[in-house]
């Protein structure tokens, strides 16, 4: 499984830091391409519960937002949100009762979730984008693979034994240190950001991706199910390898936009 994982890494991290570094029309196609895996994770994950979020609302909806992120670049207008949440229930009162508003609300919450994958992108659009890319990507595999490795080594109290028993205590306290730590050494490469708040996005990165990994932990605890998907290998499916990323993406991208970082 190690070893599985080690090649995934090697293959995909050159790819990804490729379309961060080009930005543009490559990090959105890469991102659109992501949330379009990831929703039919979603499919089929609320199915086993007997929920249904249909395909031929979460897609175009994901593709609404996408479209509004690159037009407007400042994030997804209200307006999408709008739209995406109209034809949600629209599609209660045509398909009623085989698309309930219980579908519609899960639906409706599947695609904003999914529209996370934007402040991939979103991110670019800052100044110094491609670093701020960058800045959340290793914070967030630097927290992952502390919180592992201290969590296997010295972890003893649960953290959240109800959604995530292997997760503890001791392996969050290591993730949020490895993260503080990746944020660190990017202020030695680019010595022109401030170290002060790099050390607090550090923190702030840390504690996101751990409540990411848990979101999805949950969700696949009430599906009983393990992962996602298995189109990585070692990793399992999209959600899988991004959850935490999820999280962490939107709070570099506002944490950097309110305290004017550049």
């Amino acid at each position: 499984m190690f070893w599985h994982r080690f090649l995934s890494a090697l293959v995909g991290i050159p790819l990804l830091i490729v379309a961060v570094r080009y930005g543009g029309v490559l990090l959105l196609a890469v991102t659109a391409a992501l949330m379009l895996l990831a929703a039919r994770e979603i499919n089929h994950i609320f199915s086993r519960l007997n929920l249904q979020v249909p395909l031929f609302l979460v897609i175009p909806g994901c593709f609404i937002l996408l479209l509004t992120a690159y037009l407007f670049k400042e994030g997804y207008h209200g307006a999408a949100v709008i739209i995406v949440l109209f034809a949600c229930f629209l599609s209660v009162i045509l398909y009623y009762p085989r698309f309930t508003p219980l579908d519609a609300s899960v639906t409706f919450l599947s695609i904003m979730y999914l529209g996370l994958f934007l402040y991939f992108f979103l991110l670019s659009t800052l100044d110094n984008g491609w670093i701020w890319l960058i800045v959340m990507l290793v914070c967030t595999w630097a927290n992952d693979t502390a919180a592992y490795l201290v969590g296997r080594q010295w972890g003893r109290r649960r953290l959240a034994p109800a959604v995530s028993p292997g997760k503890t205590v001791e392996g969050a306290v290591g993730g949020v240190s490895g993260s503080i730590m990746a944020a660190f050494l990017v202020t030695l490469f680019y010595p022109a950001l401030p170290v002060g708040d790099l050390l607090v996005l550090g923190a702030l990165a840390g504690l996101a991706a751990q409540v990411g990994d848990l979101v999805e932990s949950a969700i696949k605890r009430q599906a009983c199910i393990k992962d996602a998907g298995r189109l990585i290998p070692g990793h399992g499916g999209i959600l899988d390898r991004f959850d935490s990323m999820l999280f962490t993406a939107p709070l570099v991208y506002y944490y950097v936009g309110l305290i004017k970082i550049s």
